[in-house]
């Protein structure tokens, strides 16, 4: 039996008018003309035998039908979509491994060593989204998350990957290769150079501060950067000093785009953790992630074991 079905063409021009609620919108969102919109639209209120659009004044407005309509045919698009692009990925979406993790971690440490993954186990997909706000995986769809500072958390379980480290950073067009800085004079480079602030994490120059024992009254002043990847981009520019993880830096490191003026790397207190949902302990490819996890960080922790916690 034939199926009663309008044609695709006109269901999306429908869906982008009823969207915009504009004919002229749903033109420019589609690529077509303003006059091939009505003319679908019309093709498909005859189909259905029943307006779906009226005017009220110069306004565009959707009948009753047509808010119905607009919703059902909004989800079986968007269900079309997600079927067509899993036949072109060779799988379905939900398949994925989805990781939480923060954008700065993601491009700083994960994705510089996310080949090796692929390429031990190109049969698991990976998703990454950013973690859930909070540890909570009773209402988040993420399988896994890689956090800063955790503690252990009620039906979830918990790997320390490695503890944070921070060091103070500059271009060497600020300070030259070779040339270390005394820390007990931190209170006349504050007035020399610029300190660039984390705003995600304000207290960090303060921590290395009291950690490496310097004695200093006073406020610290500089622009501020909402997360430590626009703080080291900052950095490698050469406007001022920076203060951030040593993991996230070891490129600009080992290129020599930054150099550490002060010896002091400190302890930041935190540590990065890997957790997942205890209800999903058993799933192997979450396992697998957690395990590749541990050995890429397990040459920043010497002899230490990883601690499931």
């Amino acid at each position: 039996m034939r199926r009663f079905l309008p044609s695709l063409s006109a269901l999306q021009a429908f869906e982008a008018a009823a969207s915009h609620m504009s004919f002229t919108r749903a033109a420019e969102d589609l690529g077509v003309t303003q006059s091939g919109i009505s003319r679908q639209i019309k093709n498909l209120e005859d189909y259905l035998g029943m307006a779906l659009f009226e005017r009220s004044g110069p306004r565009l407005v959707l009948t009753e039908s047509g808010i119905s309509y607009y919703r059902d045919v909004s989800q079986m698009l968007d269900s079309l979509q997600e079927a067509s692009i899993d036949v072109v990925r060779g799988r379905k979406a939900n398949t994925s491994l989805l990781i939480g993790a923060h954008p700065t971690f993601v491009s700083r440490w994960l994705a510089p060593r996310l080949g090796s993954f692929i390429r031990a186990y190109p049969d698991i997909p990976l998703e990454i989204t950013q973690p859930p706000q909070t540890a909570d995986f009773s209402s988040s769809a993420v399988d896994i998350s890689i956090l800063r500072g955790i503690n252990p958390l009620v039906d979830a379980r918990s790997y320390e990957l490695y503890r944070e480290t921070l060091v103070v950073v500059a271009a060497p067009s600020l300070i030259p290769f070779g040339t270390k800085l005394d820390r007990e004079k931190l209170i006349e480079y504050a007035s020399s150079f610029i300190m660039l602030q984390n705003a995600s994490r304000p207290s960090m120059w303060l921590h290395w501060i009291r950690s490496v024992g310097i004695k200093y009254v006073g406020t610290i002043t500089g622009p501020r950067f909402p997360n430590s990847d626009m703080v080291i981009s900052a950095a490698v520019a050469g406007v001022g000093l920076a203060i951030v993880p040593l993991r996230f830096v070891e490129r600009e490191l080992s290129r020599g785009e930054l150099h550490t003026p002060f010896d002091n790397a400190v302890p930041s207190g935190d540590s990065m953790f890997v957790v997942y949902p205890e209800r999903k302990a058993n799933h192997k490819s979450l396992i697998t992630f957690r395990d590749w996890l541990m050995r890429e960080t397990r040459s920043y922790r010497g002899n230490e074991d990883c601690v499931e916690q």
